[in-house]
């Protein structure tokens, strides 16, 4: 045991108690990526209470997500904070249960059922922008256009309903959950949420909205009966295989409410950096045209044209190397280690970051540059695997990620085909941390149509 602590890892020095919390709140993702850069691989942080140890190395990232994959579990304080919204999902349970539910889940992401979603993202776009044509003379936020449409897919997806009258209802309140949960997760002293204090009462009652719209699609399929082809009729007809058990309410609450939040959050936060730097980088966005123009000539794409749209995939892929929705994720190891030579201490915390490998000089050249050319086939080979992951890796890659690229690619090149997005002059765009990585004024854009 002594071997594995023997060389304590770099980092730097904090005040008494707080640490570098001080610092870590303003900027995460920045406040990491520097102590990355200045301190080395494998970095020793206090943040309050907690003596955290970064990982940055494509290599130790490797080590943690796969090599050495069973001992690292999800980090039970990072855990604690979601789990009000999550509960026992994929996204919180760990071992016989992940696995489990896991093989019950993943016949909803087969390829032959993203095909089928293949007509819900594209009439739903179309419909967006036939909405778009009666207020093309003003700005829009683009970012909330994004996440209204993904929204409504998800819905669709989901429940095979697009609830419009409660839309705007349930994203206000899981607006309040996020920045709740996000609040807590970063802050030096949490009171208990038992407390009646105004942001408490506000965060229940919003977490009581998710959870009473869910349990009603949940009550209603099946006091309703029939079999609608979406995911809810999908998950009530599953069964384990070795107990022939279906999942409870309360199970299909926890899956249903990660899928939601993770399926329409995680695309429109990649498709509104994705316009932002289109914006920004005209020549980037004529090739993407070109593309669409010379595949499509102007028709609705289908599920059959997403592979012969390489660039536009390779435009979405850097701009989730630029901005990774899923920012950060921590893991906690169940018996010590020792990764880079320093080492690590069991149950301490262990911090990955994608943002901070994928911004990192030593993996990437020019790294704060947008150039989708990053992901030739011929350069994504050459490069270490764990250089770049967005969706995570190993055995827990984010189940949804195939689905996730599909729908990005297809809302991208509906919209390009009528309309180029200009953000309005003087709109500041920066990145704001929660449990996704969202732009934090929004994208206020101009639409400017294509000629005919």
């Amino acid at each position: 045991m002594s071997a594995l602590v023997e060389k304590a890892a770099p980092g730097p020095r904090g005040y008494p108690v707080l640490g570098l919390l001080h610092k870590a709140w303003k900027t995460p993702p920045q406040f990491f990526l520097d102590a990355a850069i200045q301190y080395g691989d494998v970095v020793c942080l206090r943040l309050g209470f907690y003596r955290i140890y970064l990982i940055s190395h494509p290599e130790h990232i490797k080590h943690v997500l796969q090599d050495n994959f069973p001992n690292y579990v999800k980090s039970p304080a990072r855990i604690e904070k979601i789990k009000p919204l999550f509960g026992e999902g994929l996204t919180t349970s760990e071992g016989d249960m992940w696995r489990r539910q896991r093989h019950l889940i993943q016949p909803a992401f087969h390829r032959e059922r993203i095909a089928g979603l293949a007509a819900v993202i594209t009439d739903d776009t179309t419909a967006m922008l036939e909405r778009w044509d009666t207020a093309a003379d003003k700005p829009l936020d683009v970012a909330a256009e994004m996440l209204r449409l993904t929204q409504g897919i998800a819905l669709k997806s989901l429940f095979s309903t697009d609830l419009e009258d409660e839309a705007d209802t349930v994203d206000r309140a899981l607006t309040i959950v996020l920045e709740h949960i996000n609040r807590a997760t970063w802050a030096f002293l949490n009171l208990p949420e038992s407390l009646p204090t105004p942001r408490n009462r506000r965060f229940q009652h919003a977490l009581c909205v998710l959870d009473n719209f869910v349990y009603r699609m949940i009550d209603e399929r099946r006091q309703g009966g029939g079999d609608t082809d979406d995911v809810l009729s999908m998950l009530l007809n599953a069964r384990d295989e070795e107990t022939g058990e279906r999942m409870s309410d309360t199970q299909l609450r926890d899956e249903l409410m990660t899928m939601f939040v993770a399926g329409h959050q995680t695309t429109s936060n990649v498709l509104a950096w994705t316009w932002y730097l289109l914006s920004t980088h005209p020549d980037v966005d004529l090739r993407l045209h070109t593309e669409c123009l010379q595949v499509l000539a102007g028709r609705t794409p289908t599920y059959q044209d997403v592979p012969k749209l390489p660039y536009t995939r390779m435009v979405i892929e850097e701009a989730m190397r630029l901005y990774p929705p899923t920012w950060i994720t921590a893991r906690r190891p169940v018996d010590a280690d020792k990764i880079g030579g320093y080492g690590i201490p069991a149950n301490a915390v262990v911090l990955l970051s994608p943002y901070v490998t994928q911004h990192h000089p030593k993996f990437w050249e020019n790294p704060e540059n947008f150039d989708p050319d990053r992901f030739t086939p011929e350069r994504v080979a050459e490069r270490p695997r764990y250089a770049y992951f967005p969706f995570g890796g190993g055995p827990r890659v984010c189940i949804g990620r195939s689905l996730a690229l599909v729908e990005a690619q297809l809302i991208l090149v509906t919209v390009a085909q009528k309309y180029r997005l200009h953000l309005v002059p003087g709109h500041p765009v920066e990145p704001k941390a929660m449990m996704t990585l969202q732009p934090r004024h929004g994208v206020m854009m101009t639409l400017h149509k294509h000629p005919a």
